[in-house]
C-alpha cells in the first residue's frame, strides 16, 4: 500500500471528525420500501392475474396511461408489460382482419 495514504491516516487519527450520518439516522429512502403485491409491484401482479381475469390487463393499462408510475418509477415496467399484453392481440386481430 502507498505510504502516503498511511501517513495521512496516522496524522488524522487524533483529530475529531463529525460524522455525516450517525448510527441512529436510519432513514429509509423512497425506493427502499418493498413494492406492493408481495414485492413484485402492481403491474407484474396484474399481468400474472390477467391470465385468469383479462380485465386486470385493461385496468393496469389505464393505470399506465394515467401516469400511476410517477408515484414509484419501479412500477413502469410491469404496467408497460400489461399495455403490451393488451395491445399485441388487438393489433394482430386488426391486421388479420384487414
Amino acid at each position: 500500500m502507498d505510504q502516503r495514504f498511511l501517513k495521512d491516516d496516522n496524522q488524522h487519527q487524533n483529530e475529531d471528525y463529525a460524522s455525516i450520518r450517525g448510527v441512529e439516522d436510519n432513514h429509509l429512502g423512497i425506493y427502499d420500501k418493498p413494492l406492493p403485491c408481495f414485492g413484485c409491484g402492481i403491474g407484474w401482479f396484474f399481468l400474472l392475474l390477467g391470465f385468469v381475469c383479462p380485465l386486470l390487463w385493461y385496468y393496469a393499462t389505464i393505470l399506465y396511461f394515467g401516469k400511476y408510475y410517477h408515484k414509484d418509477p419501479r412500477e413502469r415496467m410491469g404496467l408497460s408489460a400489461n399495455v403490451i399484453a393488451v395491445s399485441a392481440p388487438l393489433m394482430l386481430i386488426y391486421f388479420w382482419c384487414h
